[in-house]
């Protein structure tokens, strides 16, 4: 056995944890998209997937650009989110918990009993 042995299994236990903590997220996003009505694959293509969250919180589409905006990104997400929350039957409570902790968040989204509810046209 070489000395690099350890070495080796060290830096692969990381990716025991990251690889399913990825694929779990993955699916959560899918079955949040498929709740919502949207085609659960969106939530893999980069760009396409930040205007289908877009949609399901009921904003017009060219939110998008509005991303690109270094400080007003901040402030639209946060407000996606919301929304976003809103949209399953979810209060504000829970959306701090989308902003601050998605990845507990979006598995409750998607395997809890909430159900979504189109909102409002934006005006």
């Amino acid at each position: 056995m070489s000395p690099e042995s350890p070495d080796l299994i060290v830096s692969l236990v990381p990716l025991l944890v990251i690889i399913p903590f990825a694929i779990f997220m993955i699916v959560s996003g899918w079955k949040v998209y498929t709740k919502a009505g949207q085609p659960g694959w969106a939530c893999l293509v980069p760009i396409y997937n930040l205007y289908i969250w877009i949609k399901i919180a009921g904003r017009p589409g060219w939110w998008i650009f509005l991303f690109l905006i270094p400080i007003v990104s901040l402030v639209i997400s946060i407000l996606v989110s919301i929304e976003v929350c809103r949209a399953f039957g979810k209060g504000i409570g829970f959306a701090l918990l989308m902003i601050f902790l998605p990845f507990i968040a979006l598995p409750i989204l998607a395997f809890g009993s909430a159900v979504y509810t189109a909102p409002a046209p934006a005006p």
